[in-house]
């Protein structure tokens, strides 16, 4: 049975350059892994993604909890054969959906710890949670995260936590992380007692994630723990990651010393734009997923820029429109003839796609508009972590 290992081969500052082995196959790192929800990457098919150059996909276990269902993925011997994918897959433990699509309403407009999401009823067993799609109620222990993710049959699977709110008062996010860190026993020891393999017999690694919102001392206690069991791999998680990327930089900074160097660290829902990517790889960070590049390119923002590595500086991505995303729905693409981005090795761009063509069928919204853009997108972000590797192997 082929199981998983991690090897750094190169740092550059924090900095690390890696493989991942895996049951179908190896993963190069740092690496952009694009979000396939419902075991399909939005608006492509598998060869799409397998063009892209991307080395592993990320699908949800709460989505596909919900649909097809187990039953039918059981049926089909799980996520990657049912969707013809015969590389690395990764599935997040539900934990995140729960908390923010089991979210009925809020109290109160202020950010304060009286936003509880109402659809949630946390105790020590688990969480109960109201199906986005039709009210319905369900019930998530670790136990039964771990068991889901057997059945998807992924080749890394996640620990079940809860992912706190950086509003939340710091008495509930103690409470919180003794919790998840419980609940991290729990799956470890489920993962052992079911020989660390999915239904269907292939190895599966699994993740522990650090959380702790934006309270350093919690952040460094709940690293502690989360290092202590033997996971495959380190996730940090949280609220703070990605969406607010100053204080991820910070966070990532507070656990850095504490995090195993021989063992891949993933910062979960990272990655919506060009410079998220750069900062975590700066930070000492190896695997990144976002549904940002494919949401944003059905929205007409389209990546432009390039990795700066000039001058001895440390990298960056440099581009001249705000966020590196050109809004090609804008009037002053109607008529441009060039492609996206002039080198960009993505479908779109090496097959001459114009701006003016793209611009065309986004205003009329047009379904070949989706796909385009989607390509051009992900690529982009793959390409960018390939880019990144680079730099850092280089002498």
């Amino acid at each position: 049975m082929k199981k998983f290992g991690f090897k750094l081969h190169k740092k550059k500052g924090h900095m690390r350059a890696g493989v991942m082995q895996t049951p179908h196959g190896e993963v190069k790192t740092p690496i952009f892994m694009p979000v396939g929800t419902l075991a399909t990457v939005k608006a492509l098919d598998t060869k799409d993604i397998q063009d892209l150059d991307a080395q592993i996909i990320l699908s949800n276990t709460y989505h596909l909890y919900l649909r097809p269902g187990m039953e039918k993925l059981r049926k089909m011997s799980g996520a990657q054969e049912f969707m013809g994918w015969d590389k690395p897959m990764l599935t997040d433990s539900g934990g995140f959906q729960v908390f923010s699509l089991g979210r009925q309403q809020e109290i109160g407009k202020e950010k304060k710890s009286e936003m509880r999401k109402l659809g949630v009823k946390i105790s020590e067993e688990g969480a109960q949670f109201i199906s986005h799609l039709d009210g319905t109620k369900h019930f998530f222990s670790p136990e039964d995260s771990i068991q889901i993710q057997r059945e998807i049959g992924a080749d890394i699977i996640m620990a079940f936590d809860e992912c706190v709110s950086d509003h939340e008062e710091k008495k509930y996010v103690a409470a919180s992380i003794a919790r998840t860190h419980r609940w991290a026993k729990r799956c470890f020891e489920y993962w052992n007692k079911h020989k660390r393999q999915s239904v269907y017999g292939n190895y599966q690694a699994l993740f522990g994630i650090i959380q702790g919102a934006m309270f350093k001392d919690l952040r460094e206690e709940s690293a502690k723990f989360i290092t202590s069991l033997d996971f495959d791999g380190i996730a940090c998680g949280g609220e703070t990651v990605g969406y607010n990327m100053e204080g991820t930089k910070e966070m990532m900074s507070w656990i850095e010393d504490i995090l195993p160097e021989n063992k891949p660290r993933y910062a979960m829902g990272l990655g919506r734009d060009p410079q998220d990517i750069v900062d975590a790889v700066l930070a000492g960070f190896d695997m990144f997923d976002c549904v940002g590049p494919t949401r944003l390119a059905r929205n007409g923002a389209l990546y432009f820029g390039q990795l700066n590595t000039v001058n001895g500086q440390e990298p960056f991505f440099d581009s001249p429109y705000k966020n590196g995303r050109l809004n090609i729905g804008n009037a002053q693409f109607a008529t441009d003839t060039q492609v996206i981005q002039a080198g960009c090795d993505c479908y779109t761009c090496k097959n001459g796609y114009s701006r003016a063509y793209l611009n065309h069928l986004y205003k009329t919204k047009e379904l070949t508009f989706y796909r385009l853009a989607s390509i051009h997108n992900v690529r982009f972000m793959v390409r960018l972590s390939q880019q990144l590797r680079d730099y850092i192997l280089e002498e």
